[in-house]
């Protein structure tokens, strides 16, 4: 039997194991749809949109590490987001990423995804997917942790989707998972 690349889903897992893989699957896809680009490939924009893969790499960085913190256990977003000016705006993250080097950018994303890893690990460890997570309605209600991990989920579908057409009008590049051959940073 053929070993599924690292970024394949399981065949057939738990709930958590699905979610979890599900989005990993997805976080490889938009990083490969990001590597090995220079600051004129990470800025590239197309039709009247301003979007870029920079500015999605920094949106998805700061996604990551809100999602890990603020949303699952109520602790501050902190570093490395407290040092870089982020003002909370909700076109912050996509505009500043214009000023970073895509190293940064790249590293960025990286260091968030990792951190959001663990955190999430941990949670499920912890109690599982139905225990109830930070966030609320307002009024009491907390989401659980299920609903957490699928929000970042859709979350990544949307803007993988657009990684998908900024990458394309960059070099060319299609396709819905990475090339057997690419090895994901950090393994």
């Amino acid at each position: 039997m053929t070993t599924p690349p690292p970024w394949e889903p399981p065949l057939a897992g738990s709930e958590a194991e699905q979610l979890v893989g599900a989005i990993d699957r997805m976080r490889a896809t938009f990083r490969w749809k990001t590597d090995g680009l220079d600051a004129a490939g990470l800025a590239t924009t197309i039709g009247a949109s301003s979007l870029t893969l920079g500015g999605l790499l920094k949106h998805l960085a700061v996604t990551e590490d809100f999602h890990s913190t603020v949303k699952l256990s109520g602790e501050p977003l902190g570093e490395p987001w407290a040092s870089t000016g982020w003002d909370g705006s909700n076109d912050w993250d996509f505009t500043s990423a214009a000023d970073d080097a895509p190293d940064v950018l790249l590293a960025l994303y990286d260091g968030a995804v990792a951190r959001s890893r663990e955190r999430f690990a941990a949670a499920l460890r912890a109690g599982g997917t139905d225990q109830p997570v930070h966030a609320s309605d307002g009024e009491g209600h907390h989401a659980s942790l299920r609903r957490l991990l699928c929000d970042l989920l859709e979350e990544y579908g949307r803007h993988t989707g657009h990684a998908d057409l900024l990458r394309e009008a960059v070099d060319g590049r299609t396709g819905e998972d990475p090339d057997p051959a690419w090895t994901p940073p950090g393994s």
